[in-house]
């Protein structure tokens, strides 16, 4: 039974705990073309399978997301999307990249919870 798991096909969008997380670069660029005409706060979590903050973090990303509604919070695999990831100039992980109209307002680099969560709530106040 140990191997027994099946392996689910990886689909190119899935949203875990209020998390949208991109697997396609094309539907990711389709989701961030269109979120530029909204002014709604993004924050996107740049992460790998093998960073240990990143597992630091995780829950913090599902907790916020739970906890601020009205932002929309996306996961995106270093490894999975490297072009994305070139696109924002990611160099370490995890690093958060926060964007209002499809352009960036902030960012986080590191595993730094209260720090993410201080410049989200700015970033809500301002509308």
């Amino acid at each position: 039974m140990g191997g027994a798991t099946s392996r689910i096909q990886k689909h190119s969008v899935s949203v875990m705990n209020q998390v949208i997380v991109f697997r396609s670069t094309a539907q990711w660029r389709a989701h961030f073309e269109a979120s530029k005409s909204s002014n709604k706060v993004m924050v996107i979590d740049f992460t790998a399978s093998w960073c240990g903050p990143c597992h630091y973090m995780e829950p913090v990303i599902n907790e916020l997301a739970a906890k601020y509604s009205d932002v929309e919070f996306i996961k995106i695999d270093v490894d999975e999307l490297p072009t994305v990831s070139r696109d924002f100039g990611i160099q370490a992980m995890p690093t958060f990249i926060i964007l209002r109209g499809g352009k960036e307002v902030d960012k986080v680099v590191g595993a730094k919870k209260d720090e993410l969560q201080w410049k989200i709530e700015k970033q809500r106040a301002i509308y």
